[in-house]
């Protein structure tokens, strides 16, 4: 048994619940935020026999691609006699952090 620990970008919740509930996954969500621009992300666990751990893994990857996007870079936190102006960044966002875990035993009450 295998747990895996995957921490996605919101926009990716929907898609990855769905594809993994329809190949006969169980996935707990756990809402949890930070990154460089401290944007919504959602740690997702997902028990797996070891047989359909590659099955799994395929899943996270198709559901979770990175994307470019603009935004405004984050104001120093320092302060600056001349001010500051903030000003359009290209980033890359989405994707998936993935640990997989072993599980010595696994109990369901």
């Amino acid at each position: 048994m295998k747990l895996i620990m995957a921490i996605i970008h919101d926009e990716d919740v929907g898609r990855l619940i769905t594809a993994m509930n329809k190949e006969g996954f169980q996935v707990t969500k756990l809402a949890s935020t930070g990154g460089f621009l401290r944007v919504g992300n959602s740690t997702m666990l997902m028990g797996v026999n070891e047989e359909r751990l590659d099955e799994a893994l395929k899943i996270v990857h198709e559901c979770c691609k990175t994307k470019k996007q603009m935004t405004i870079a984050n104001q120093p936190y320092t302060s600056s006699p001349e001010g500051y102006i903030p000003y359009p960044i290209e980033i890359t966002a989405g994707g998936a952090t993935v640990f997989v875990i072993d599980v010595e035993q696994f109990h369901k009450f």
